[in-house]
């Protein structure tokens, strides 16, 4: 008899707690806690995405060899001290950008778009080009980063015609004529970078636009973590030409 109705108790317990999985209060209790999940999970990529790591894209050449069209990079703006969104406010620093930098910054003359370029000049620093080298400080650069596709493509631009502003010595501006490969001496002023592309014939940079506030640098690119080859005529070539030998490759 005792076997009985502790075998009855064990069923009504089995079918009571069946019954309890199935109701409105347990599917609720399911659902808010599927959402504090996703809430926390969709919070934590904000904050990393904001303060630590960002995704970039590469859209144009100008930093070839070392960058091509349809790199993925994962971008450092912890390093630099990220910006607080909605405020003009930045977090510590943990470096300055140094020459020979890779760095993400808004590009100074529409700050919706981002621009990845490489840091030549420092603050203080005078900064001249002879024959497509780069002087600085009066010392020409070692740059074998550095890749010439049309070397006899030496021109003057209109764009040039800001460096005037920041001329060093005694150079007079009246017959200053600045062209792509043959420009300066000019001073760079307090909170300010000169950047320039890697691929020099083929780069809308510092010589064009000018300089980059220290403000305006968002980090330093880490690694590639995904590359296909855009120019291809293939289908769907994010899936059959992707660059296996550039995933992983760390920036320098």
């Amino acid at each position: 008899m005792a076997n009985k109705e502790t075998t009855g108790k064990l069923k009504r317990k089995a079918s009571d707690k069946r019954g309890n999985q199935g109701s409105p209060q347990s599917t609720g209790r399911w659902l808010w806690e599927w959402v504090k999940s996703l809430s926390v999970a969709v919070l934590l990529f904000l904050v990393i995405r904001t303060f630590a790591v960002e995704a970039f894209k590469i859209p144009t050449g100008s930093m070839e060899e070392t960058l091509l069209v349809g790199d993925f990079l994962l971008v450092n703006k912890a390093v630099y001290g990220a910006q607080v969104p909605f405020t003009g406010l930045r977090l510590p620093a943990f470096d300055n950008p140094e020459p020979g930098d890779v760095i993400v910054f808004e590009y100074p003359l529409d700050r919706k778009k981002n621009y990845v370029k490489r840091v030549v000049g420092l603050p203080a620093d005078t900064l001249s080009m002879k024959g497509g080298r780069l002087y600085v400080n009066g010392v020409v650069m070692a740059e074998d980063y550095v890749q010439h596709i049309q070397p006899n493509g030496n021109y003057y631009d209109p764009q040039f015609e800001w460096q005037r502003h920041y001329l060093a010595g005694k150079v007079d501006p009246s017959v200053y004529r600045p062209t792509r490969d043959d420009w300066g001496p000019i001073i760079v002023p307090p909170d300010k970078y000169f950047v320039m592309g890697d691929n020099r014939d083929n780069s809308q940079d510092s010589r064009y636009w000018g300089f980059v506030d220290r403000r305006l640098i968002k980090g330093r690119p880490l690694i590639i973590y995904y590359s296909f080859d855009k120019s291809t005529l293939r289908p769907v070539p994010w899936i059959t030409e992707v660059r296996w030998k550039r995933v992983g490759d760390v920036i320098r």
